[in-house]
């Protein structure tokens, strides 16, 4: 090779290594920082996943505690609805009791009266009036008497303690009474015992 082709060959310079190695620098430093952004940003999504996880976490604590007070509340509403049943059980008449207490009193005053007078018509007509008051009363609360004498006999409503052989009366047909039948708002509360009417028998 001549001197002249050797002059020609380019060589690197000490400015060429110098930009290779600010190029390199270069590379270098923006690769850090990226890194460092990445670094950063993956931190902060780590920060958001750790709220988000304690909110759920709190969040599913307060569903629990709910849960659990929703839990003692039903359980007290159900010992509640027991006590209340059982009161309802034991109180229930506790109305109707009140309103005949009265008549009870008038009753025990009429006897006490009775056995300091010898006039007796007194003493039944305030015991006809007390009873007149306690039918009334009764009715108030939905009990009504059932009429029975001289009606057709029904099973649903009465209960045949005798047979009477008659010829006053259709065959039947409720002759005496000698309990009295209730109803309970249009329910039969007792059944009314009676006697009933039958043909006479036939002579041989």
């Amino acid at each position: 090779m001549s001197k002249k082709e050797k002059k020609e060959t380019p060589h690197q310079t000490d400015s060429d290594k110098g930009q290779g190695e600010n190029l390199l620098e270069t590379i270098g430093q923006e690769l850090r920082t990226h890194i460092e952004e990445d670094r950063k940003e993956k931190e902060k999504e780590i920060e958001e996943l750790k709220k988000r996880l304690e909110g759920t976490e709190k969040e599913a604590k307060d569903h629990y505690e709910r849960l659990l007070r929703m839990a003692a509340d039903f359980d007290n509403y159900k010992k509640r609805a027991v006590k209340e049943k059982e009161d309802w059980v034991k109180f229930s008449n506790e109305d109707l009791l009140k309103a005949i207490l009265p008549f009870i009193d008038n009753l025990e005053r009429a006897v006490n009266h009775a056995e300091k007078v010898k006039d007796t018509g007194v003493m039944i007509e305030g015991v006809r009036l007390t009873l007149q008051q306690l039918h009334q009363i009764l009715n108030r609360f939905g009990v009504s008497p059932i009429e029975s004498i001289g009606k057709p006999f029904d099973p649903t409503f009465h209960e045949a303690m005798l047979m009477v052989e008659t010829d006053k009366h259709e065959p039947n047909q409720v002759v005496e009474e000698f309990q009295k039948g209730y109803l309970l708002n249009d329910r039969l509360l007792r059944p009314a015992t009676v006697s009933v009417s039958k043909p006479p028998a036939k002579e041989a």
